[in-house]
């Protein structure tokens, strides 16, 4: 990546939620790395210089849960417009999802999509690799050719295993070379829904999805890693009763780490309005029970991450009848802002805020690669130059065709949030600027 001129962010608070650092000061980057972090670098010779006034400067966000829609959508160019959405985000790093299409489980596929994606030169791309062939949930892929083509983990999407024989085989696998294993813990039989079960649901006349078929999923992957002991991420928690099973889990020690999307941390089932496909979502949208323990969970840590959980939609496929929709959101964009509208509204301490979209989503991940991931989520002295200049009093109206992205539909349309990049550096050259 194209390390770009001796660059100073100036007059910023500086924020680093891994070490604890907090001060308002200058950083200077130059050869894509931090040269240095403190007050008035007047003898740095900057060749730009980004003012960052009564802004956060934190470290670039990293998130897991990304469609990118390619391979399959090259002649949309959506690649492109994926990316410039994530930039637009202060997102630096991302995982994409295996349920491509073609899906990802040919190494080919994964070092083209990361040619592809490297070439555009804006935020890193970590691929996830397809557990199992074609995602059908019959035969295990080619996990050492893929993991050295670039994937960082093995996962099923949001693709059933239907066979928990099968699902213990792979673990085991995914154990013995230390892989982790990305699940949506998800019931292949009750999970057949549209909406979460409940009044709303019921009324509505749709077919509801208990919150058993999410803690079901959770007791059985919970006793499979107890056999096998390999390391699962559990993907988009969605229930109260989900969240107190993966708290008693990290309490027995398992290896367990667990993210939840923007949409079930600030949304609910009543979000749903009139069969507004906008809010048609995988997980589906819960009670507020539920997303207040999802809250709990993510500021005491039981859950380590927020993602957008960004899958971009097009307008035919949104436009049918609520339930036969497709699901998905655009989100990207809007990461950071519901991540600082949940500190204003919870009142956990901006370094919590902000560590579940930089540390802690960059731990997991360095566990998924077996390795601490020095360049992800942390901004420190010698460190490489992902950063996001982010101003906090800012507010902005979600305006679907003002987004980046090309996936307009979100269920957050016409909200006011607050926060808005003003600049994101990928590996020290300046990908984005805003207004």
């Amino acid at each position: 990546m194209n390390t770009g001129l001796r660059l100073l962010i100036k007059g910023g608070r500086v924020i680093d939620p891994a070490t604890g650092t907090d001060e308002t000061a200058d950083v200077a980057i130059a050869n894509g790395r931090v040269l240095a972090i403190k007050d008035a670098l007047g003898d740095f010779q900057a060749e730009q210089i980004l003012d960052a006034a009564g802004c956060l400067v934190i470290p670039g966000l990293v998130d897991l849960a990304v469609r990118l829609r390619e391979p399959g959508h090259e002649h949309t160019h959506m690649l492109a417009s994926e990316m410039s959405a994530a930039v637009a985000g202060g997102i630096t790093s991302l995982v994409c999802q295996p349920d491509t299409d073609p899906v990802l489980d040919e190494p080919g596929l994964v070092e083209m999509l990361r040619f592809r994606a490297e070439k555009l030169q804006q935020a890193r791309v970590y691929p996830l690799g397809a557990l199992t062939r074609g995602l059908q949930g019959q035969s295990l892929t080619e996990m050492v050719q893929l993991t050295d083509a670039g994937c960082v983990a093995f996962g099923q999407a949001n693709a059933p295993m239907p066979d928990t024989r099968m699902m213990q085989h792979l673990m085991q696998y995914a154990s013995t070379f230390g892989y982790a294993v990305w699940l949506h813990p998800l019931d292949n039989c009750l999970g057949q829904g549209a909406a979460a079960s409940g009044p709303l649901a019921t009324r509505m006349g749709l077919v509801g999805i208990p919150v058993a078929a999410e803690t079901i999923a959770l007791h059985t992957l919970f006793e499979l890693m107890q056999v096998t002991g390999v390391k699962v991420h559990l993907c988009r928690l969605s229930s109260s009763a989900g969240v107190a099973l993966v708290r008693q889990a990290k309490a027995r020690g398992l290896p367990v780490t667990s993210d939840v999307s923007i949409n079930s941390l600030h949304l609910t089932d009543e979000d749903i309005g009139y069969f507004d496909s906008r809010a048609h979502l995988t997980p589906p949208l819960r009670q507020a029970i539920d997303r207040q323990a999802l809250s709990a969970g993510l500021a005491d840590g039981t859950i380590d991450a927020l993602v957008s959980d960004h899958t971009p939609v097009d307008e035919e496929s949104k436009a049918l009848p609520f339930a036969q929709s497709e699901a998905g959101a655009t989100g990207l964009e809007l990461l950071l802002s519901l991540a600082w509208q949940w500190h204003l509204a919870s009142g956990v301490p901006i370094a919590r805020a902000l560590a579940v979209v930089t540390c802690g989503p960059a731990s997991v991940l360095g566990t998924a690669l077996g390795t601490r991931l020095g360049r992800t989520g942390h901004l420190h002295v010698g460190g490489e130059a992902d950063v996001c200049v982010f101003d906090p009093h800012a507010h902005w109206t979600v305006s679907p065709h003002n987004l980046c992205s090309q996936a307009k539909h979100t269920p957050f349309a016409g909200r006011q949030l607050p926060g808005r990049v003003r600049a994101t550096v990928v590996g020290g050259r300046v990908a984005f600027v805003g207004n």
